[in-house]
């Protein structure tokens, strides 16, 4: 292959990326080349990947979509922290990405228009939103509220389906509740390491055979056929009360005319807002909050529907992390506070102070939220080991958190993470920064504190909380760190560094060009 033909090829996946970008941001090429300062021909020839780019170009195209796939041209993203940091301010918790990526796979039930309000704007749904738009889905941010409009054909075009797109998000599963109503054969393509028979795949398999569903998995793809005549006959019983294997069920009984019952549900926060917002297609849902859930699905759903997610209680719990460690006063407000409560309680048995609000409504009209005004507050550990359990339990999301927490604390804090196979491990990194962390077994830690944590350069961990835990040990370090490779926090939080930046921390981003 000569030099030409290869540069012609990268030349030709750039302009790929840029068009695709732009569409994903709904954007013209006219208005992409306002933005640029230059002419919708000179776009269409990027496009056509008919033009030479400079990195500059490349930078501001980036800059104007929005988009880190432009942008990898110039490398990962890196964050560079000065500390020690103390906080102060004001901030809002944003939505829920969780509830945001479960709703966008419930908009498929819909053959009528889905607006959902203030989206978590983050890498996991922007994988999502390039997984619907291939398959013909209509999806367009409306404005600077992260509201985000969703139109699906009149039939899914499976066959175009973006597999990087797909192969770069765990949540594309949760297609299969939605999808096995409308097809009778369809494939999906799935990140590696899912493999039917491990813990993460056979429970959404027990949940939905009784909807006729069988998936057989081979060559990285989900291979999906369905038997009409299967329906269910008897309760189903999830054999884990996971939240994602609750919501396909619940996807795939919003579809099917009757009665289902599922038991040993997820009662957690995104399953309470999938739970609303079926109700807004009509679908009727008892027992929301509980594990027992009733649904009465419908043959078919085309109704227009307005709904606004509610807070994300792992972000609010990842604020209140940022503010012990950095000893701060800071105002966390619409913090949704019944999937908080343990949390803030053990809490305050370590020794936390803090100031909370009367109860108001979030917009969904169901989600109880309160303001909370951390206080500089000495810790001490708790009495016994930290352990999450599902809703209304400490939320399994949260337990990371509480190592950097535990690491402030005067004294020895156990944390068992029964439920992730080696997620513990990453919580070691916190040992470079000057920890006290002690592996005991792939789930369990011992943390010794108090710390005092100093400066270090570190390559994030593959785990989206562990990474947000080293990065808020950063804040309260003496010195400059540096947290290479960042993307899988912008997985999950949106523009965490620059709103923690709002509240005073010295965070910048750079990347190695």
């Amino acid at each position: 292959m000569t030099e030409a033909t290869t540069t012609e090829g990268y030349k030709n996946r750039i302009g790929n990326l840029i068009r695709d970008a732009r569409k994903h941001r709904g954007l013209t090429q006219h208005q992409l080349a306002d933005l640029l300062n230059t002419s919708q021909s000179a776009v269409n020839r990027i496009e056509k990947g008919h033009q030479n780019l400079s990195l500059e170009m490349l930078a501001r195209i980036g800059a104007a979509l929005d988009s880190e796939i432009v942008a990898v041209g110039a490398g990962p993203t890196h964050l560079r922290v000065t500390g020690p940091t103390t906080l102060s301010g004001e901030i809002d918790v944003k939505t829920s990405k969780n509830a945001g990526v479960a709703l966008l796979c419930a908009s498929l039930l819909n053959r009528g228009r889905t607006t959902l309000r203030k989206v978590a704007r983050i890498e996991e749904v922007n994988r999502l939103l390039e997984v619907l738009t291939s398959m013909g889905v209509q999806a367009r941010w409306l404005n600077d509220d992260n509201d985000l409009e969703i139109i699906p054909p009149r039939d899914l075009d499976l066959r175009n389906i973006d597999e990087t797109a797909a192969r770069r998000t765990r949540s594309i599963i949760m297609f299969l509740g939605p999808l096995l109503h409308q097809v009778d054969t369809f494939e999906l393509p799935y990140a590696g390491g899912c493999d039917l028979g491990t813990r993460t795949v056979e429970p959404h398999m027990a949940a939905l055979r009784p909807f006729g569903l069988e998936v057989k998995a081979t060559d990285g793809s989900y291979h999906a056929q369905v038997n009409r005549a299967i329906e269910p006959g008897r309760p189903i019983v999830l054999t884990e009360r996971g939240d994602t294997v609750t919501e396909n069920a619940l996807m795939a009984a919003a579809l099917h005319p009757g009665l289902t019952v599922i038991r040993n549900a997820s009662s957690n926060y995104m399953v309470q807002d999938l739970c609303f917002y079926l109700q807004r297609l009509g679908v009727s849902v008892e027992g929301i909050g509980t594990t027992t859930l009733r649904v009465t699905g419908l043959a078919e759903i085309d109704v227009d529907v307005d709904y606004a997610p509610s807070e994300d209680p792992i972000e609010a719990m990842s604020l209140v992390a940022a503010a012990i460690v950095t000893k701060s006063q800071i105002t966390i407000r619409r913090v949704p506070i019944e999937f908080m409560e343990i949390e803030l309680a053990l809490l305050e048995e370590m020794g936390l102070s803090y100031d909370r609000s009367e109860e108001y409504v979030a917009l969904n009209g169901h989600t109880r939220l309160v303001d909370i005004t951390t206080k500089p507050s000495e810790l001490h550990a708790p009495l016994d080991k930290i352990h999450p359990m599902p809703f209304p339990g400490l939320n399994i999301d949260n337990l990371p958190f509480f190592a950097v927490i535990a690491a402030v604390a005067e004294g020895q804090t156990l944390l068992h993470d029964w439920v992730y196979e080696n997620r513990a491990i990453y919580l070691t990194d916190l040992n470079k920064l000057g920890a006290r962390v002690k592996l005991l077994d792939p789930h369990r830690v011992m943390i010794e504190g108090p710390t005092s944590f100093s400066g270090t350069e570190l390559v994030c961990p593959p785990a989206l909380r562990p990474a947000v835990v080293i990065l808020l040990a950063m804040l309260a370090s003496k010195g400059t760190s540096v947290l290479r490779s960042t993307y899988v926090i912008h997985r999950g939080y949106e523009d965490l560094a620059e709103r923690l930046n709002q509240l005073g921390a010295n965070i910048e981003t750079f990347r190695d060009i």
